[in-house]
């Protein structure tokens, strides 16, 4: 990137002009009957100079949010005054996603462990390595977007590599009260982005199979935040959530899971504030006669819970992220200001 004039973004088969915009259909893969498959990919390319950002999502099919930030982002915002180039991949897992299933319908393989990818090895790694290289690691940072999967649901959270400098300033740029620190497993896009060189931060709201308008509208706010803290949108301003909490070791979260089966009576929502030992849901056999109670470890954040509301002994029930005194203060008086 230069900094006195914008210069083009090129990949692998073309190029897009500052000042200009493309829709392309890129080539990934082939279907069994050796059809293309291809991901949609939006590129703006602005007449300024700026970083270079890519927003990403469906690298898991059914997640459906993160496809209606991005295509809004590509297609209903002005970029008029765009310093720098955005790139938007809405669908990642073509394939998945006309499925309506969480994986690539190829041997079940999940492609957010296949990154950074490779050319010649599996189906999977063979679809990363072309996005990767063409669309991921030519940026200068990145936004990954996804959902819980089926049966649960998430608040809006970020999920980082806080220890790294640049993706720290990143995930506190699009506004979340909530941050998740932790570099990933192998294999996810985030993880290995950041590792390359590109600073990457996955966005995890609601549920799975739904565009949920909320949770949209919020992390399109989060995207012109980060875009105004890197000087691609300088019109617009930086987002202070109000409060935030970082959740770094493992000692400040935990997943509460059932003990045993049963059908859960969930009394407490996503988002909501609980406290050391307070009964989150009960569950119970079918005569009734058996209940068992979930409570609190701790006092803290309910950052997911389930939504399929049967369980064997040992499923995730929800996921609890502790609160230092100062957070909690922040979070009760906003709770009140909201008369919850």
């Amino acid at each position: 990137m230069s900094d006195s004039e914008a210069e083009p973004f090129t990949y692998n088969g073309g190029s897009v002009a500052p000042g200009e915009a493309a829709n392309i259909r890129y080539g990934v893969s082939e279907t069994y009957l050796g059809d293309p498959v291809r991901i949609p990919v939006t590129i703006v390319n602005g007449e300024r100079p700026g970083p270079t950002a890519f927003l990403s999502a469906a690298v898991h099919g059914d997640e459906l949010n993160g496809v209606e930030v991005v295509r809004e982002v590509a297609n209903e915002w002005d970029h008029s005054n765009l310093h720098g180039t955005l790139v938007c991949l809405p669908v990642l897992n073509v394939p998945g996603f006309l499925a309506q299933q969480r994986y690539l319908p190829i041997y079940d393989r999940d492609l957010n462990r296949s990154f950074p990818g490779s050319e010649s090895s599996t189906s999977s790694k063979r679809i990363a390595y072309r996005i990767f290289e063409n669309f991921l690691k030519p940026c200068d940072l990145g936004i990954d977007f996804h959902t819980s999967t089926r049966g649960r649901t998430n608040m809006l959270h970020v999920r980082a590599d806080t220890d790294d400098e640049a993706v720290d300033r990143l995930a506190r740029a699009f506004g979340s009260n909530v941050i998740i620190s932790s570099n990933g497993p192998s294999g996810t896009l985030r993880r290995e982005t950041s590792e390359a060189g590109t600073p990457t931060i996955t966005i995890e709201m609601g549920k799975a199979n739904e565009f949920q308008r909320g949770f949209i509208d919020r992390a399109l706010d989060g995207v012109e935040s980060v875009l105004a803290e890197y000087g691609m949108r300088p019109d617009a301003a930086v987002r202070w959530p109000g409060w935030r909490t970082v959740v770094g070791s493992s000692d400040e979260k935990t997943w509460l899971r059932a003990d045993t089966g049963g059908m859960v009576e969930m009394h407490r929502s996503r988002g909501s504030l609980v406290r050391e030992g307070e009964t989150i849901c009960t569950i119970t056999n079918p005569f009734g006669t058996t209940t068992n109670e979930v409570v609190a470890p701790f006092t803290g954040l309910l950052v997911g819970i389930l939504q399929n509301p049967l369980v064997f002994p040992g499923n995730p029930i929800c996921h609890l992220a502790k609160l230092g005194p100062e957070t909690q203060r922040a979070l009760e008086r906003e709770q009140r200001g909201r008369g919850g």
